[in-house]
């Protein structure tokens, strides 16, 4: 059974910095694909960034990815994401979602989803 445990979500003032950890596990294929996504309230799942286990491939959402950085250490199976330079509209439930093969920004190609975790950033 594959699971993925998100943490490290919490408030910050506008410029500041998380770090939103994923642990994962239960995965079978070798190269499979964790996705960063984030629901604000009354908007739609978004994808921010997303890594393949391999770390052969990296995507970022274009409104973070100068200040955004996904990376994973392999030997602990976790997947980070680093956010710099948080913005009042980066505030938003983030999600680690996972997959097979592949990596990419919609949501509906994912499998399994962590539980989320809360980003909240004032001005």
């Amino acid at each position: 059974e594959v699971q993925l445990v998100e943490s490290g979500g919490g408030a910050v003032q506008a410029g500041g910095s998380l770090r939103l950890s994923c642990v994962v596990s239960g995965f079978t294929f070798d190269d499979y694909g964790i996705g960063w996504f984030r629901q604000a309230p009354g908007k739609e799942r978004e994808g921010v960034s997303c890594l393949s286990k391999r770390g052969n491939n990296v995507g970022y959402r274009a409104s973070v990815q100068d200040r955004f950085t996904v990376s994973s250490d392999n030997a602990k199976n976790t997947f980070y994401l680093q956010m710099n330079s948080l913005k009042v509209e980066d505030t938003a439930v983030y999600y680690c979602a996972g997959r097979n093969q592949g990596i990419g920004h919609v949501a509906d190609n994912y499998n399994y989803w962590g539980q989320g975790t809360q980003v909240t950033v004032s001005s």
